[in-house]
């Protein structure tokens, strides 16, 4: 923690009206979730979790995460257009996780009909932890890149207000007016409607694919209230609607009810358990259909853990994007240590390594989400059971950073005000949209800085972790 937050955190009757005014303050500003118990009705609702304090970021970092954000954008648009790239990278995968093959089988079927599809639009989320290593220096190393239903992007840009009013609040005016400002949802919106305009049809409606359960609903309404004020028409439809309603016309035009779709933005689908026999066949429809998709399901193969293994592996990030050195060091930079446990000697000498030294490494499942990874003795265990099967190869793993933990309040609607030691992770959000060969657009969208306390090793805020926070650089 910054040490200007030093002498608050230890003085309880100010923490205890800063609380108060930073809960207020975030119902004021819209930093909703529905409740677990009436998770799709908006008459009761609550403040979604969020620090009391903005955590300290190393400013180098930050600036580092964001200067690297549209490397990353091309990164994944090359691996989504790279069929023998995605086809050798998953081949093992694919034999043993059940769920990435069923993608995979989709994006081979539209593949082998056509792609009747000609814009491209990518909303993806690449999350860092700053790991302080053996010499103590922060460095920034890179967690995953989320391409499929990236979250937060609408709450986070509220957030920021409710954290300059709390420092305001504790005399810290200066220190308030220096937290940046964020707006993903509306650079989120900027490319949904970029690909809608560049779709060609000004009757055609946005589509966001919803969960059954929608918690969330309000992070989701800040971006679609950004695409109304453009006089964007946006509906809102989950997996049984499509197979109920959903239509393609001759040319795979995509209607709705009636209603023809220009872009599809999945905030569902990234999870097996959504899915049944009709949700897959909606899924197939989608993909068959010209409508943008956010994302294609190449796009979401591009973001599986495996292929995140594979792009450190020495050599690959040149043979994706030939002609860019300088884009090539500033994403090797961020990388952390990734292995490969395809069966082998490699995977066979890794997984005796993490299973000696489990401490060392994260183990990682193709899954989105949060909390799927596995950690220490749980880690070695799964591993003991699985290291001479073939089913090891739907895992990858990881070093494990170890950042530096600080003091925070971690606020939560009916739970006690007490201090943690906390540990962040910082989302830089991106958006790109391609015409054909041609890339329109390629940005960084603003960023989230997500916080737990340091005894959760995994799980973000929709998994009931992490809490929202606001980057303070130092």
């Amino acid at each position: 923690m910054a040490a200007a937050w030093q002498d608050v955190v230890r003085d309880a009757a100010a923490v205890r009206e800063a609380a108060a005014v930073a809960v207020d303050a975030a119902l004021l500003a819209g930093v909703l979730m529905r409740t677990g118990e009436q998770p799709n009705a908006s008459d009761v609702v609550n403040y979604a979790p969020f620090t009391l304090l903005p955590s300290a970021v190393p400013r180098a970092l930050f600036e580092q995460a964001y200067a690297v954000q549209q490397d990353f954008n091309l990164l994944v648009d090359a691996v989504s257009q790279n069929k023998e790239f995605l086809e050798q990278t998953l081949a093992s995968t694919i034999k043993v996780d059940d769920f990435t093959a069923r993608l995979f089988r989709i994006y081979k079927q539209v593949l082998e009909e056509g792609l009747a599809q000609t814009v491209f639009l990518g909303i993806n989320r690449s999350d860092y932890m700053f790991d302080c290593g053996l010499e103590g220096t922060a460095a920034l190393r890179q967690i995953e890149i989320n391409t499929i239903a990236a979250s937060f992007g609408g709450l986070t840009s509220r957030t920021t207000d409710v954290h300059r009013l709390v420092l305001n609040v504790l005399g810290k005016s200066e220190e308030a007016s220096q937290l940046l400002p964020n707006n993903p949802a509306k650079g989120l919106a900027l490319g949904i409607a970029k690909a809608w305009e560049l779709y060609g049809s000004q009757r055609a409606v946005v589509m966001f694919l919803v969960e059954d359960v929608q918690r969330n609903i309000f992070d989701q309404r800040c971006v679609e209230n950004e695409l109304w004020n453009r006089n964007i028409r946006v509906v809102r439809k989950r997996f049984r609607d499509v197979f109920e309603q959903g239509s393609l016309d001759a040319s795979r035009r995509l209607y709705m009810d009636g209603q023809e779709v220009a872009v599809v933005y999945y905030r569902e689908g990234y999870v097996p358990q959504v899915y049944d026999e009709q949700n897959w066949e909606a899924r197939l429809l989608l993909e068959r259909s010209r409508a943008v998709k956010c994302p294609d399901i190449a796009t979401q193969l591009a973001g599986t853990k495996k292929v995140q293994q594979e792009l450190s592996r020495q050599g690959t990030l040149e043979k994706l994007l030939p002609g860019h050195p300088e884009a090539i060091a500033r994403i090797r930079a961020t990388f952390a240590g990734l292995y490969s446990l395809d069966e082998g000697e490699e995977g066979d000498r890794i997984a005796a390594t993490a299973i000696a030294d489990p401490d060392r490494f994260v183990l990682k499942p193709q899954r989105e989400g949060g909390g799927n990874n596995l950690y220490g003795e749980e880690l070695r265990e799964v591993l003991e059971k699985i290291k001479d099967s073939p089913e090891r190869t739907s895992y990858i793993l990881m070093d494990k950073i170890k950042p530096q933990p600080a003091l925070n309040y971690l606020l939560r609607a009916h739970s006690p005000l007490q201090v943690s030691e906390c540990i962040s992770e910082l989302g830089i959000f991106g958006v790109y949209v391609r015409q054909g060969r041609e890339l329109v657009l390629n940005q960084a969208a603003g960023h989230l800085l997500r916080t737990k306390a340091i005894e959760h090793a995994d799980g973000g805020v929709a998994a009931g972790v992490a809490v929202l926070d606001t980057p303070y650089l130092v």
